[in-house]
């Protein structure tokens, strides 16, 4: 595969706020790593703050070994077996509260492991002396403003401060650091975009995991290209600090972040993709006359002989793709792919793992010719399905 960005450029990361989502982050670190995507700068609120301290470490894998090995009792004094069924749903709705409102008596969750884990990790020296740049916000209540701080110009000592400062969710309970009282930086702007645009970084990669917070807007100045990598499903909740859940969060980010690298296209999965429009078009009529009546009938077309084939073309392919839900200006390769997906999801055929066009269509008749085709499989699927001979 070719990448579809300049990997010749330096590129500032964005690393938006919210929790136990973070571990994406590092998922979308592990693509850059592999594929050699170069950083020259990092802004982060929050949980992103502490995932850019670790990549201006340079350190991957152990950021890695961090989130796998992540628990609720590495971030706040609270019992992991209990908070693991209340977020699995486990415990009475009485129960779970009476165990919720246990963290507030003393005004909030006690976060004294996660300012442990700070200090076991991050290594200030290193970042000083690093090659990356580290910007960091947070909220001071003292002073009533934001703080967008370049973290190599702070004071010498109190960067692991800092760095809990961006990271006091309203539910921690908020102790002061050398005198002054902070909020998480997420409140006022969760996505610091503006702090590497405004210092005239023009390639920025935002890596998106949806917490909660402020977007604040930001008017980009000509010759500024900004990315992102989002994910298309949900995270979890922003204080499920859960380890199985941070490994799957940590692979969901590493084949997003490949999907923007390489231009992968499908919605679901990962689908390589190099083939003209031509090509598409042939696969989506290349089936039987019988199966196209077929399909005609299904949609409550009428087959008339002499339109026949314009009628398969303009009328039940816009059928299949109305069905879909695809846009009005569908194409013949995304019709093609979301019928492939539609059909994968439903024969659960494995998502993450990046696929050719051809490999992934043969790994949707594998499941159907080994029984998984017991599924009830819509109509549509006869366009991957029954192709007629040459």
């Amino acid at each position: 595969m070719n990448p579809v960005i300049d990997l010749s450029k330096e590129y500032g990361i964005v690393l938006e706020g919210g929790g136990a989502k973070g571990a994406y982050q590092i998922g979308a670190w592990k693509a850059f790593e592999e594929v050699g995507v170069k950083v020259n700068a990092v802004a982060g609120t929050s949980v992103g703050a502490l995932n850019a301290a670790m990549i201006c470490m340079g350190d991957y894998k152990k950021a890695e070994e961090l989130w796998e090995n992540i628990s609720y009792s590495k971030v706040m004094k609270v019992d992991d077996h209990i908070m693991s069924q209340v977020f699995q749903g486990k415990l009475e709705i009485s129960e779970a509260l009476k165990h919720s409102l246990r963290l507030f008596v003393d005004g909030g969750a006690d976060i004294t492991p996660l300012k442990e884990l700070i200090a076991q990790n991050i290594d200030e020296s290193c970042i000083r002396n690093g090659k990356i740049n580290f910007y960091l916000l947070t909220f001071s209540i003292s002073e009533m403003k934001e703080l967008d701080l370049d973290m190599k110009e702070v004071e010498e000592g109190r960067m692991q401060d800092l760095l809990l400062a961006s990271a006091y969710l309203p539910v921690f309970k908020n102790e002061k650091l050398h005198g002054k009282t902070y909020m998480d930086g997420g409140m006022f702007n969760n996505v610091p975009l503006e702090s590497l645009v405004k210092r005239g970084y023009q390639d920025i990669i935002v890596v998106r995991i949806f917490g909660i917070g402020r977007e604040k807007k930001v008017k980009l100045p000509e010759g500024v290209t900004v990315l992102s990598i989002e994910p298309r499903v949900d995270l979890g909740n922003i204080l499920d600090f859960d380890s199985n859940k941070s490994s799957r969060n940590i692979k969901i980010g590493y084949y997003d972040a490949m999907r923007l690298i390489y231009g992968l296209k499908g919605k679901i999965y990962y689908i390589e993709e190099n083939q003209e429009e031509c090509y598409y078009l042939k696969q989506l009529i290349h089936i039987s006359e019988d199966e196209k009546k077929k399909l005609c009938e299904y949609y409550n077309i009428e087959d008339k002989k002499e339109m026949f084939t314009r009628n398969f073309v303009e009328r039940v392919l816009a059928a299949i793709a109305l069905e879909l839900k695809l846009g009005k200006e569908w194409s013949y390769c995304e019709l093609y792919l979301s019928i492939l997906e539609a059909a994968a999801k439903i024969l659960r055929v494995q998502k993450y793992k990046i696929y050719t066009v051809e490999e992934f269509r043969k790994e949707v008749l594998n499941k159907i010719n080994s029984g998984m085709g017991t599924f009830e499989l819509p109509a549509f699927i006869t366009v991957i399905i029954n192709h007629s001979e040459n």
